[in-house]
């Protein structure tokens, strides 16, 4: 049976007075608790959990909204089930938070478990994200027109393999299973097989020396183990285990066979299996196995700044595809910026194109693919940007001809060879051909790159530009204050969550740190206190106004004092 409470619905005189010092009220009302009660709670998703549990039926529930906020805080405070069951319990200002009566809590770790499944299934967190994000944009009266984006990786919660021992790993999970609901199949094995991965998983191969070959040789010898128990096991019912299908695809990604003979691909590539735990995670060349978030931050004038767009994706994902997603959920939500900064890898042609159809304007060094070879290129040429037709090349000559063909999208323009042949700049003209035509090709985009190149060097870019680096802060303080660097959790539901749940968390810690939505409400009190009070006013009027003052701690005013008297 659901029990829910209003958060809205709150008492008249705050219990948490008498609990808690002058100093401590005053420091709980002020922090991110006070955000948490006064902004956030009421847009916790109590509905769609709601909808997990029957209206009439079973024993109540624990207060939903509660619940809900437990999960969020959970998250952004880095505890383990164990840990926030606890804090629930006895910590006063989580109870606060979470609009509870201080004291006389009882939470089971099971029970909150339950409470995360239901986040994670339900696919809840992204839509809190948004919703947090919306209310403290509106709370703040943030200016979102200028952001910057980038990727930051993450870990999850596993041990990171290399290529012999995830085979090895694979192989000893399927043994496993196989000894424990097979005995007769297994003790048919080879001997040498199956004391060859009875050692634990971090142990595989110990006894292998470290140079290469013998690191080829033990590599080899497990892809031929995986390959016999495949061709012994795949018209079995265990086969339909997921330990084989992980062997199977393991075998798949690592290996190939020819003529009979395994061989060890030379790369697997980036989308291969990393951890049988963790079958979502991927490869970064870089940065390793696990995931990336996407993080859209404001970059305008303000005492603080908020995220106000994550995209979680596995770490194979290139930044270059990540700009369109991005705006997508910036326009559901609308805060769409009039200005994006990022860095090279997001600036490409097509990416500036898209996000100007979108009215957004991206700004982002060129991802220079030229070399310093001294030859000249496109920007060096005069081209008309409305034809695309060159008007002359870097030594002032006109070309003969110079015709654009939309369905191409190529531009192709061709020179006098003789006046090529005598120019200074014939060594490093790009012009090709022989004879008495020289031809040169271009492109829109590499015109609007070249463009864009010259734009780069000049002292406006750099003023706007500079903000860009200070997402790279942002990202430090994040991994460094609500544990992003390795999550507690693995598998991209679980994963994704507590990225969506962390990341609004670190909005809450911000928004708390500001001065701007204390100064708002404080300024409409005094002018609601300066004009004469009408008859229509009740008091549960004063007390709601009261309850907004007093839990921003500026009661000591004189309107406070007055909203109090009433």
């Amino acid at each position: 049976m659901r029990h829910i409470v209003n958060p809205r619905q709150t008492s008249l005189f705050d219990p948490y007075k008498r609990v808690f010092s002058t100093l401590a009220y005053r420091h709980i009302i002020k922090g991110w608790q006070g955000v948490f009660r006064n902004v956030i709670l009421e847009i916790m998703p109590v509905d769609t959990i709601a909808g997990e549990f029957s209206e009439r039926e079973g024993r109540p529930t624990k207060e939903l909204y509660s619940m809900a906020g437990l999960v969020f805080i959970m998250q952004f405070n880095d505890w383990t089930i164990d840990q926030a069951a606890e804090e629930y319990m006895i910590n006063l200002g989580v109870q606060y938070a979470l609009n509870l009566e201080p004291g006389g809590q009882s939470l089971s770790s099971r029970t909150l478990d339950r409470y995360l499944a239901i986040f994670r299934d339900c696919d809840i967190a992204g839509k809190v994200f948004q919703d947090v994000t919306q209310a403290l944009v509106e709370a703040l009266e943030k200016d979102v027109s200028q952001q910057r984006l980038d990727s930051t990786h993450v870990f999850s919660n596993m041990a990171r393999f290399g290529r012999t021992q995830l085979m090895g790993v694979v192989v000893k999970r399927f043994l496993t299973q196989v000894h424990r609901h097979d005995v007769p199949a297994y003790e048919a094995l080879p001997e040498e097989l199956r004391e060859r991965y009875t050692p634990a998983a971090d142990r595989l191969f110990g006894d292998t020396g470290n140079d290469i070959k013998s690191q080829r040789l033990i590599r080899q010898q497990v892809a031929e183990d995986m390959l016999m128990l495949i061709q012994r096991f795949e018209n079995t019912y265990h086969a339909d285990r997921m330990s084989f299908k992980q062997l199977v695809r393991v075998f798949n990604e690592q290996c190939i066979v020819e003529e009979k003979r395994v061989k060890i691909k030379e790369k697997a590539g980036s989308r291969v299996l990393q951890n049988p735990s963790d079958p979502d995670a991927t490869y970064d060349g870089l940065k390793g196995p696990g995931y990336q978030v996407q993080i859209a931050e404001t970059c305008t004038d303000g005492d603080v700044q908020l995220i106000t767009a994550v995209i979680p994706q596995t770490a194979a994902e290139p930044d270059c595809e990540a700009v369109l997603p991005v705006c997508r959920d910036l326009q559901e939500t609308g805060l769409v910026p009039e200005i994006m900064l990022c860095d090279a890898a997001y600036g490409s042609d097509s990416n500036v194109q898209n996000c100007k159809a979108k009215e957004v304007e991206l700004i982002s060094p060129v991802n220079r693919s030229r070399r310093n070879d001294g030859k000249m290129h496109v920007d060096d040429f005069d081209i008309d940007p409305v034809t695309e037709c060159v008007r002359q090349c870097p030594a002032g000559h006109a070309p003969l001809e110079s015709t654009h063909d939309l369905s191409k999208g190529k531009t192709r323009s061709i020179f006098d060879g003789v006046l090529c042949k005598v120019c200074p700049n014939f060594e490093k003209c790009p012009t090709t051909g022989k004879g008495n035509r020289r031809t040169f090709h271009h492109t829109p985009a590499q015109r609007r790159n070249a463009e864009r190149l010259r734009k780069e060097q000049t002292p406006a870019f750099r003023s706007v530009y500079y903000k860009r680096a200070g997402i790279e802060g942002t990202f430090s303080r994040i991994k460094s204050c609500l544990g992003l660097h390795r999550l507690r959790v693995r598998g991209s539901k679980s994963v994704f969550m507590a990225l969506w749940l962390k990341l609004a968390g670190w909005n809450i810690l911000q928004t708390a740190k500001s001065n701007t939505l204390r100064r708002k409400i404080s300024t409409a009190i005094w002018a609601f206190c300066s004009n004469p009070i009408p008859k229509w006013l009740s008091i549960s009027f004063f007390r709601f106004y009261y309850h907004i003052f007093n839990s921003l701690g500026i009661c000591s005013t004189p309107a406070g004092l007055l909203i109090h008297a009433c």
